[in-house]
């Protein structure tokens, strides 16, 4: 539990993926592992074939690494290339790590996809939270930043824990449907909004567990204006 793992594929949708990351690595000071996964798919191939890929494989994996130590040089940058399903070895590197980022879609994805195949999998199955950025391009620095949105009605102590310790990262208030007295009490240093400010929340946080998880997940990621943290519940 001591780094931040970001999946990365050198889409734009990794690009803004890859912005959060380093926040988030800059927030906690912890370490970032890049993750890049490949594999052939077109059936036999002899070894030379594959290393043509591979070496394009880590191309892409180095472009990411340097974006993100030319950024922030406070954050020690570390990469993971792995032959096989990117899905499989996110959720496996996810066993060791505080945090998980993805973004919304990756290079396979279709169009009109509202969440990619490996978000999607990650989110469901990872060991740790997992932060799902959506769109493609930077993230905007928000002059006044919006609140942590708890989107779940009845939360799990573990959403709130993760809202509320995001909320005291980036020193924003935390909006939720439900009566947040006894967490307010904990965490004296954050704000409660009342209601749910979706059209300006810095990231929305929903419980793993919660029902339709897909339904769910295509409904935040298309249509939340803002990145989705998806938590296991307890």
């Amino acid at each position: 539990m001591n780094h931040i793992v970001l999946g990365y594929d050198g889409s734009d949708f990794s690009v803004q993926a890859l912005d959060w990351a380093l926040d988030e690595a800059e927030l906690r000071k912890l370490p970032l592992t890049i993750a890049h996964a490949w594999q052939w798919p077109y059936g036999e191939a002899d070894e030379e074939a594959k290393a043509h890929l591979r070496k394009a494989a880590d191309h892409v994996l180095w472009h990411g690494a340097d974006c993100a130590r030319s950024t922030s040089s406070d954050v020690s940058v570390e990469t993971d290339l792995y032959e096989g399903p990117a899905a499989q070895r996110l959720v496996e590197l996810s066993r060791d790590a505080t945090l998980a980022v993805v973004g919304s879609r990756g290079l396979s994805a279709l169009p009109r996809a509202v969440v990619g195949s490996v978000a999607g999998y990650v989110a469901a199955h990872a060991d740790c939270p997992v932060i799902v950025v959506r769109g493609p391009g930077p993230l905007p620095a928000a002059t006044h930043p919006g609140p942590i949105v708890v989107a779940d009605k009845e939360p799990d102590a573990s959403v709130l824990e993760f809202a509320f310790g995001e909320a005291t990262l980036r020193q924003v208030p935390v909006s939720a449907p439900a009566d947040l007295a006894e967490w307010a009490e904990r965490h004296p240093e954050v704000r409660i909004q009342s209601g749910e400010a979706h059209d300006h929340a810095t990231l929305m946080v929903v419980g793993r567990k919660r029902a339709a998880w897909f339904d769910t997940a295509d409904f935040l990621t298309q249509h939340a204006p803002c990145p989705v943290a998806v938590v296991s519940e307890g």
